[in-house]
């Protein structure tokens, strides 16, 4: 089991224990976090899943595809440096203690 927190626009703290090889969205689906809608499950379809990974971690993720690097050209809220869609990001041992911070808006 790994740690994450999951920041919400309005400071609210989401911390969640998860198994690894699940995915962040998956986590945070599970544990019902507001600011994470996932309407396409995880198909890289909607974007609604948005999160801004904070380093350490960012660096230590893979960088996003070209599905995944087109798709956060096209979320609600800006795409910054750490901008990644958490169905993409696979929880593992590296990533315990991952934070992330939630755009204001999935939509």
């Amino acid at each position: 089991m790994i740690t994450v927190h999951l920041i919400g626009d309005d400071g609210h703290t989401d911390t969640l224990r998860s198994r690894t090889g699940h995915s962040l969205m998956q986590a945070a689906v599970d544990a019902r976090v507001a600011g994470i809608e996932a309407d396409c499950g995880g198909m890289m379809t909607c974007g609604t899943c948005h999160v801004y990974v904070r380093e350490p971690h960012a660096s230590r993720l893979p960088p996003p595809d070209s599905v995944e690097s087109s798709m956060l050209d096209f979320t609600a809220a800006p795409r910054k440096p750490g901008s990644r869609l958490s169905c993409q990001i696979a929880l593992s041992a590296e990533l315990d203690g991952l934070t992330a911070d939630l755009p204001p808006s999935q939509y």
